[in-house]
């Protein structure tokens, strides 16, 4: 036994030797836990081993992560359940026979913003309108170049108005006529179907007259006839058409270079912000993706903007009518200040320079952003009451939007003739203010009814004399006082019926100039700030999409945005 203890040790020994010494250490440790207790060794083995310890990075990684995806599923979620709501309109009150009659022409800026505003439970609200959609009027330039699909700025109407809590009938049809002395109103059918009946009248107790304004042409030859207008939703389809048409026609085969320099040159008439706007999105259709698709013929394309008054812009600081005109200088966008449009031909536009020369310059397209001007259902309006509506420009209204002359009638938008310029910012103010007179109104009528049925009920007291008994007498006295305090209470409410003039609150000005770039003229405390560049192009952008009337509008809107950067422009051609 000893021996072979001997033997045992002499070949570890041996080993030993052979081995290295990071080798003979974890031997020996080997060993001395095989000598180890039982228990210590169980003991040992039951204690985990510390966690490893999570770095700062880590921690706030995790947390990053875990924030963002309950954020996004909850903005998600919080998407989801608006368009929803937008999408299933609940129930509605039927029309009240005893509630007054309030007819709305139009479904421009004013009349929107009115009736997203109105409470309908005051009236019984009817709208009547050639159009069954709101135009988002600023964006139209990104329209006409295909920056947008046509379908992203406009706001069904009947998506506004089953929204609110009482029904309000929404009728496509032209008014023709108004009568302010019976208070009616004649429209009628102008759609391409028609039915067994195309034209009515209704009745009103109150009007709001938002019918806007058409396009001013000055008189001018031909610009009836050749010239694009930059109004309506047609117009910019059909801009983008003959855009696409003179594009096309200039590439086919034969074509000599004279021809070529007429067809790829751009008119656009008006220095307002639409023309200018429009020059600008013309000019990124250019860089950003005819360069790609028609190489031979991108560089022939021009651009020219008339204006007749000195400078562009004229409601803009003067910092930056500079800013834009060099802008467009680096843009290759030719500016014709002080210059009139005398005749627009098929093939050209007739021009009165400055120095009062006539030069006829060939073109392939012209866009007219100038002027606007009454309707004709405006203009046979104020014929009717020649007395009080004498300002040619449109109709004259007081401090609380109402026509003057005609009872009941109020009027916004550019329809009218105020000291505010006509624009969408104001049209929609006056809207709004327009909303909360009516809800007044329709409170002072409340009072003023019940004032008349009170009087009524006290004419049809019996007369104390009549009675017989001391109690019906003193009833009798009783029912008189009450009355009659109730009537003095409700002529003190009357008396102090008396709402706030409309004041108008400037909110600043935007234009798109082009190149990613646009300009604002902001107020500020007692002054303006003046701004223009790429940051001032992301401010207009989020101006805008706050602007938009509905969450589907920015949706679309922000998506087109998205395809075009990602993908460009459509240069396809119906």
């Amino acid at each position: 036994m000893q021996s072979i203890r001997s033997r045992a040790l002499a070949r570890s020994i041996a080993q030993s030797r052979s081995l290295t010494r990071p080798q003979l250490s974890r031997q020996l440790a080997r060993r001395t836990l095989a000598t180890e207790s039982p228990a210590t060794a169980s003991s040992a083995s039951s204690t985990p081993p510390p966690p490893p310890r999570q770095s700062k990075w880590s921690r706030f990684l995790t947390i990053l992560g875990r924030t963002t995806l309950i954020t996004l599923f909850a903005g998600a979620g919080g998407f989801y359940y608006v368009t929803q709501l937008d999408r299933n309109p609940g129930t509605q009150l039927p029309f009240d026979p005893e509630k007054k009659t309030l007819v709305v022409l139009g479904s421009g800026w004013g009349t929107t913003s009115l009736l997203k505003t109105l409470d309908t439970t005051d009236y019984n609200v009817v709208v009547i309108s050639p159009k069954n959609f709101f135009l988002f009027t600023p964006l139209l330039p990104s329209v006409a170049v295909g920056t947008l699909a046509p379908r992203s700025i406009i706001q069904p109407t009947r998506y506004i108005t089953r929204h609110k809590a009482r029904q309000v009938s929404v009728i496509e049809a032209e008014a023709t006529d108004v009568d302010p002395i019976n208070k009616t109103v004649t429209f009628v059918d102008n759609s391409d179907i028609k039915g067994a009946v195309s034209a009515t009248t209704i009745s009103y107790d109150y009007l709001v007259y938002g019918v806007g304004a058409e396009v001013q042409t000055f008189n001018i030859p031909g610009v009836q006839k050749h010239a694009c207008f930059m109004k309506e939703l047609g117009d910019a389809e059909r801009m983008q058409r003959e855009f696409m048409d003179c594009v096309e026609t200039a590439a086919f085969p034969g074509q000599d270079s004279k021809e070529v320099d007429r067809l790829l040159h751009m008119v656009v008439v008006g220095g307002g912000p639409t023309g200018v706007e429009l020059s600008g999105e013309l000019h990124d259709f250019l860089e950003d993706d005819l360069k790609s698709w028609y190489p031979e013929l991108a560089g022939k394309i021009r651009i020219t903007l008339v204006e007749a008054l000195p400078s562009v812009l004229p409601m803009f600081s003067k910092q930056l009518i500079n800013y834009t005109e060099s802008q467009f200088k680096e843009s290759k966008i030719e500016i014709l200040t002080k210059t009139m449009v005398k005749e627009v031909k098929e093939k050209s536009v007739v021009l009165q320079m400055p120095d009062k020369s006539i030069v006829e310059v060939p073109c392939g397209l012209v866009v007219w952003a100038a002027g606007n001007k009454g309707r004709k259902i405006t203009q046979d309006l104020m014929a009717k009451l020649p007395e009080d509506q004498t300002n040619r420009r449109g109709i004259t209204v007081d401090d609380y939007m109402q026509m003057k002359g005609a009872n009941g009638i109020f009027a916004i938008g550019d329809c009218t003739a105020t000291s505010y310029a006509p624009t969408a910012q104001v049209a929609s103010q006056q809207g709004a203010y327009l909303a909360r007179v009516l809800h007044q109104i329709a409170r002072r009528d409340a009072l003023q009814a019940r004032l008349d049925a009170l009087e009524k009920a006290e004419a049809h007291l019996p007369p104390a004399v009549s009675t017989d008994s001391t109690e019906a007498i003193a009833a009798a006295a009783d029912d008189a006082k009450k009355i009659e305090a109730e009537k003095e209470e409700l002529k003190r409410q009357l008396a102090k019926f008396k709402p706030r003039p409309f004041h108008y609150s400037h909110q600043g000005t935007l234009a798109y100039i082009g190149s990613d770039k646009a300009i604002a003229d902001l107020p500020f405390m007692n002054g303006n700030i003046a701004s223009g560049g790429v940051a001032t192009f992301l401010f207009w952008r989020s101006a805008y999409l706050s602007t938009l009337f509905s969450l589907r509008n920015r949706t679309l809107v922000a998506t087109d945005w998205i395809k075009v950067k990602l993908f460009g422009r459509d240069v396809s051609r119906e």
